[in-house]
């Protein structure tokens, strides 16, 4: 079902409603369906209750509990839940098995640009460990999102490295000639970063994110020039080793001070980059496993109860499904957020989220005693597979490495 069709098919649940004498509203000629935000879930939410509930003099979340079982019996939708004020958040049946199919085709380009946008960026960073590494895997997240990138260090003022001819043509930059601020840096070499040196000037096309490429006929998109001043650590990052040092400085917010302690070498719950490398490890183990009972994965439904597979079901154990297929589902989402906000903490917590739902979702995917491997089961261990992709591919963009065993 497409956001028209889904559109079309809340307009019809409003007009059964007041056709059946539960609202005295007039049916709007168009409703607004688009990805869930914050807080929500499901492949789509709409904000009609809210529209209609100051004509129908009643509160939105009465509204919406009006129009839900309108939606919930249409044929293509799985499931309807209430968020916030009022906004009706829908699910739609078949989700799982093409998403899953979809990260396992594209693996870790998944949210990936389908080709340049024609957009350059030209960025500029001063000579300080936590801005060169925020703009090395920045040019990363751009590039993933099909923009052409170029990375030199502001010295004094100055910006130094050679501009490449791609970029010169395209941009119209002007080169500022050779660095003259010496060697680089020690932390350049532990971290896993060239400073000064030229920025690489390729596109990477692949499929999987909400960009489109740019029309042959359109012009390109104004060159964006931006300097990335994050606020530097208090401390040298570089005892903590380059994964946990790069995770300390990527984590927060551009505009909050790095806390570089030791908490991000203890492996335990409370250090969030553990629990997305964990998840890494516990997917690649699930896989081990299954191998050893004679069992692949294979996409599907997975099911939302874990007593009797089935989605929707009113059973007070669940297997986690939904909100681990809402943290894959808006992965391109916020990886395009990260390029559009020049953040990369939005993509390394939205890693966190992915972590945490696989890790309350693990321990239902292989089989518990001597049942045999269902089909439920061989979806589930699909779904693990996705999440796992996904992390790797994010740790990747990151610069930090996702560990088979942990």
């Amino acid at each position: 079902m497409t956001p028209v069709e889904l559109s079309s098919t809340v307009l019809r649940a409003v007009r059964r409603a007041v056709d059946d004498g539960e609202l005295a509203v007039s049916v709007p000629e168009r409703a607004q369906v688009v990805p869930p935000g914050p807080g929500g879930r499901g492949d789509y939410a709409t904000n009609v209750a809210l529209k209609l509930a100051s004509r129908a003099g009643r509160p939105p979340r009465e509204v919406a509990e009006i129009l839900r079982p309108h939606l919930g019996g249409v044929a293509g939708v799985a499931r309807v839940d209430i968020t916030g004020p009022g906004f009706l958040n829908i699910t739609l049946s078949g989700r799982e098995p093409a998403l899953v199919a979809e990260i396992l085709r594209r693996r870790e380009r998944y949210g990936y640009a389908e080709g340049p946008t024609g957009q350059v960026v030209q960025l500029h960073y001063p000579r300080e460990v936590r801005a060169a590494v925020t703009a090395q895997v920045l040019a990363r997240i751009l590039r993933s999102q099909g923009a052409l990138v170029r990375v030199s260090c502001e010295i004094s003022g100055e910006i130094h490295g050679e501009v490449s001819p791609e970029i010169s043509r395209e941009a119209g930059l002007v080169p500022t000639g050779p660095d003259p601020a010496g060697p680089e840096p020690a932390w350049a070499g532990s971290l896993g970063v060239t400073v000064d040196a030229p920025g690489a000037s390729s596109t990477h096309g692949a499929p999987g994110t909400p960009n489109t490429p740019r029309p042959p006929d359109a012009p390109p998109p104004p060159p964006l020039n931006i300097t990335l001043r994050p606020v530097p650590a208090a401390q040298d990052p570089t005892p903590l080793g380059r994964d946990a040092a790069r995770w300390a400085l990527l984590h927060p917010a551009p505009h909050d001070r790095p806390r570089i302690t030791d908490e991000h070498l203890v492996q335990a719950e409370g250090n969030t980059l553990f629990r997305v490398r964990y998840a890494y490890a516990r997917c690649q183990a699930l896989g081990r496993n299954a191998a050893a009972l004679g069992f692949s994965a294979a996409p599907g439904d997975s099911g939302d109860c874990e007593d009797c597979g089935h989605s929707g079901c009113s059973g007070d154990r669940t297997s986690g499904v939904s909100p681990l297929l809402d943290a894959l589902d808006t992965y391109p989402h916020a990886l395009a957020a990260a390029a559009r906000h020049r953040a990369p903490d939005r993509l390394a917590r939205h890693l966190v989220t992915v972590a945490d739902a696989l890790l309350a979702f693990q321990h239902t995917v292989l089989p518990l005693g001597d049942e045999k491997p269902s089909a439920a089961r061989r979806s589930r261990l699909a779904l693990a597979e996705a999440a796992g992709t996904v992390l790797a591919g994010g740790l990747s963009l990151l610069g930090i490495d996702a560990p088979t065993h942990l």
